[in-house]
């Protein structure tokens, strides 16, 4: 075991010109002190023998840095925090409160700050706070976080009769109830903070659901309750079964292995399995890849599966020691039904072995919970009970007719469908209800804009669809809550949420494998043939409705046409536009913009409008557009025909292109300027919510989307529209839709000036263009690349040629893209730009005459594929 206390010089060896040497003397200490530590635990030291290896050394450092300084005999140093329970990750940092008799005076005040220095200096990352016992008790009453920190204080060195006084006071102070409600808030508003999922896909070891900090709550609370302050004393005094106790105690070692670790390979204070040190971490565990699982994805289901078992005793044990400290009423328990009963607002088991003699009470546990919403939860013992339980659901369980008809009207209650459903899930009886369910468990997903694991993807997006059909969220998206209020048996919705990703790593188109699934799955729960069929063909066709909104042109006639006929009728319709919208949504909080929304929304009425016509009237529809936006421009006070000069030069592709909104914007702006010879540039705030919408109107330049592209990339802008227009008298009227990629929500008006003055200059001056720049690739890019695609092809009438291409995200790729199309003498038409987390699969409509040389189209396609490496 490595020594605490290495031979130290005499605190005199230094006089005060030697504090260079001194300094020096301590890092070199700690320094080698931390590489011995670190060379033991490679070779095998437990993880606790480590963190109070790193504790003491920092003790011994402390201590020669206390005695060197001369610090006053009334004060006293502690650790706190982490570091006062005697625990120390390789780059944490050090928490101290230097405890004070009195307040400071100047002459101790320049003795702290010598002595933070000083601890800076030696190598230590160090947080501290100076207080006299009086402030501390005083800050801590109103701040629990400080008052968790305080409870776990350690002396390290100073008047030791001061800082045992110091705790015993705080102990007298400490309201035991208080404490464990305020720390379950501060719980709950950090599983907040991480979306309530443990199942990130690059989770903190020590803040996520699940981690290191729902063990820590749970032995403050213990520690304030005088329950334990450790398992076994918590096994002792009855609140865990001492199996429970083992259990979660391997679990606390695993973590805390798996945080030294990431310490050590970054080299940092780092607590999230980044995807870049996820590969290297599951090499030291001995993971190797196999033909099913890479071995970074086998350690990060470890980690899964370790978060679900923390999160599970985290509840027992949170309910056992509430019930504790704050007993509930002792009268005798409420009966529900000859199963269960309500004891203090929880859910009871009335017989302690029901499930074992009556397995059909494991779905009825659930179902009771939802039609009694006044119930808060499962107690205890029934909780351990319904765990252990969940072996018992096999094929047999499976086939049983009751179970099937609970399992379904669990998902046809007006309440608590979400709820119950991941409660499912945590208990491990979703799983193996559905085997399939099983099978993708904690599985990652490598595609670069998906944030959770596919499990937690399902379950967001049913809870997206669940809550269009809540009243007080209609709000939220009001036209999908409108169309689900009417939509008959949302359940069928429900199901093809659950069943949409389900056969995503086994190989093979997933839709397919899942529609085959979700077949199968409704016709043995009794679903009629119309119902099976719907499932079926939303699992097959859930990604066919986004890829149609943001890969084509939707304002051709032909695009909706051949969609529409796809789609077949609009019950379909409206189902796979929820679902679409509900899947979109769940695979991260920056995927979903306005844009996607309108991009959605105007699919869906133009292929409703199809389905109850028959057919897109094209002469019908530019007329409406041209009625729309004139009674528009009426209200701002034009003359009559005011915007006759500019539609005589618009060709009708222009009108189908665009809503009303914008055609009478685009009318107001250029009044009197069809043939100006000075740039037109006008911003507003995008009427879909999120970003500006700029309109560049500006004699026919050749490079002109080159130098629109180039603008916005320097700025910082992320395009994702782009429509171009090019007038009977040869000028560009091109709009382009922008977003800020760091802050989506963020306050645009105060940027429509700039653009409209630097963009005007830019387009006036036509300055020479210069070199793409490859910008920064993302970290998560480097860990997993995309290998680049371009593809081109005609489009539906043969009039064009449409450019599709797939990368990786990064600053400038537009830009690029742009230049290669420059030199190919290619003009771009219109432009969807579809940026998926870190991968981008942008389509273009362009023309050219190259385009008709298979030769120059296969340069083409070399040129454009170089652009997008990132090489």
């Amino acid at each position: 075991m490595l020594d605490p206390k290495p031979a130290l010089p005499d605190r005199d060896q230094y006089a005060p010109e030697g504090r260079i040497e001194f300094i020096a003397d301590l890092r070199q200490r700690l320094s080698e002190g931390r590489a011995s530590l670190r060379t033991r635990y490679l070779a095998g030291l437990p993880a606790r023998r480590m963190l109070r290896g790193q504790a003491r050394l920092t003790d011994v450092l402390l201590r020669e840095v206390w005695r060197h300084l001369k610090m006053p005999p009334s004060a006293a140093l502690l650790a706190v925090g982490g570091y006062g329970r005697g625990e120390l990750f390789p780059w944490s940092d050090v928490d101290l409160l230097v405890l004070l008799a009195a307040g400071p005076t100047s002459l101790l005040e320049s003795k702290v700050e010598e002595l933070i220095g000083m601890l800076w200096d030696i190598g230590l990352e160090v947080g501290h706070s100076v207080r006299t016992a009086e402030q501390c008790l005083e800050i801590s009453a109103r701040d629990v976080t400080v008052q968790t920190n305080l409870l776990e204080a350690r002396l390290v060195c100073g008047a030791r009769q001061r800082a045992a006084v110091f705790r015993a006071l705080l102990a007298t102070r400490l309201d035991p109830v208080l404490f464990c409600q305020a720390k379950q808030l501060e719980q709950q508003q950090r599983h907040t903070r991480y979306q309530e999922s443990a199942h990130n896909l690059e989770p903190s070891i020590k803040e996520s659901p699940g981690g290191l900090r729902d063990l820590h709550t749970i032995l403050w609370i213990g520690r304030a309750s005088g329950a334990g302050a450790d398992w076994r004393r918590l096994a002792a005094n009855g609140l865990i079964t001492p199996d429970e106790a083992t259990s979660i105690a391997r679990h606390e070692r695993f973590l805390n292995d798996l945080r030294i670790r990431t310490h050590l390979i970054a080299g940092r204070r780092e607590d999230r399995l980044l995807f870049d040190l996820q590969t290297r971490l599951a090499a030291e565990y001995g993971l190797h890849d196999t033909a099913a699982r890479r071995a970074s994805e086998q350690l990060m289901q470890r980690y899964y599966r370790t978060a679900k078992s923390v999160t599970l005793t985290n509840t027992i044990l949170l309910q056992n020691l509430l019930a504790r400290l704050r007993p509930g009423p002792s009268g005798p328990p409420v009966p529900i039904d000859h199963r269960f009963q309500a004891r203090n607002e929880l859910l009871e088991a009335r017989a302690r072995d029901l499930f074992d003699t009556d397995p059909h009470a494991i779905l009825a546990t659930f179902l009771t919970l939802q039609r009694h919403p006044a119930l808060k939860g499962i107690e205890a013992e029934t909780m351990r009970a319904l765990w252990r339980s969940r072996t018992r659901i096999g094929p047999a369980f499976r086939a049983d007719p009751e179970n099937r008809r609970q399992f379904m009207q669990i998902l046809r209650e007006p309440l608590g469908v979400v709820r119950e459903v991941r409660r499912l899930h945590l208990y491990g009886v979703l799983r193996r209800y559905i085997p399939a369910f099983g099978r993708i468990f904690g599985q990652m997903q490598h595609d670069l804009f998906h944030v959770y694991t596919v499990d937690e993807h399902i379950l967001r997006v049913l809870r997206n669809v669940r809550r269009f059909a809540v009243p007080q969220f209609a709000h939220e998206y009001p036209l999908c809550s409108r169309l689900i209020s009417d939509f008959r048996s949302p359940e069928l919705l429900y199901l093809a949420a659950i069943f949409h990703d389900i056969a995503k790593g086994r190989g093979g188109d997933h839709s397919e494998l899942g529609m085959i699934d979700a077949r199968r799955f409704c016709r043995t729960h009794g679903l009629g043939r119309e119902d099976t069929d719907l499932v079926a063909w939303l699992v097959q066709a859930h990604l066919v409705m986004s890829a149609t909104a943001q890969k084509q042109d939707i304002s051709d006639a032909e695009v909706i046409g051949a969609f529409a006929r796809k789609v077949g009728h609009e019950r379909r319709l409206t189902a796979l536009y929820i679902l679409t919208v509900a899947d979109i949504r769940g695979t991260s909080p920056k995927v979903w913009n306005g844009w996607k929304a309108k991009l959605l929304e105007d699919l869906y009425l133009a292929t409703r409008r199809y389905l109850d016509a028959g057919a897109v009237d094209v002469d019908h529809s530019l007329q409406q557009r041209q009625r729309e936006a004139l009674a528009k421009l009426a209200l701002y006070g034009l003359m009559p025909d005011a915007q006759r000069p500019l539609w005589d030069k618009l060709e009708t592709p222009y009108f189908l292109r665009h809503d009303p909104q914008e055609i009478a914007w685009h009318a107001r702006a250029l009044v009197n300027r069809v043939a100006t010879a000075t740039p037109v540039v006008r911003a507003r705030p995008s009427p879909s919510g999120g970003g500006l919408q700029v309109l560049a109107y500006v004699p026919e330049q050749k490079e002109l989307f080159a130098r629109l592209c180039g603008f916005f990339d320097r700025i910082g802008f992320s395009i994702v529209d782009a429509k171009v227009t090019t007038t009977r008298h040869h000028y560009a009227l091109d709009s382009f839709t922008v977003l800020d990629p760091e802050d989506a929500s963020r306050e645009y008006r105060d940027l429509m000036s700039f653009i409209e003055h630097e963009l005007t200059q830019a387009l006036a001056t036509r300055s020479a263009l210069p070199a793409p720049i490859r910008g920064r690739v993302s970290r998560q890019l480097k860990h997993f690349p995309i290998e680049p695609e371009v593809g081109i092809r005609p489009d539906e009438r043969g009039t064009y040629q449409v450019l599709s291409i797939v990368a990786g995200d990064r600053p400038g790729l537009l830009y690029s893209v742009a230049r290669v199309l420059i030199d190919y003498d290619v003009s771009v038409h219109t432009a969807l730009i579809n940026t998926l987390g870190e991968r981008a699969e942008d389509t273009f409509l362009i023309s050219g005459a190259v385009l008709s040389n298979e030769r120059a189209v296969l340069r083409l396609e070399a040129d454009l594929l170089a652009a997008l490496s990132v090489q």
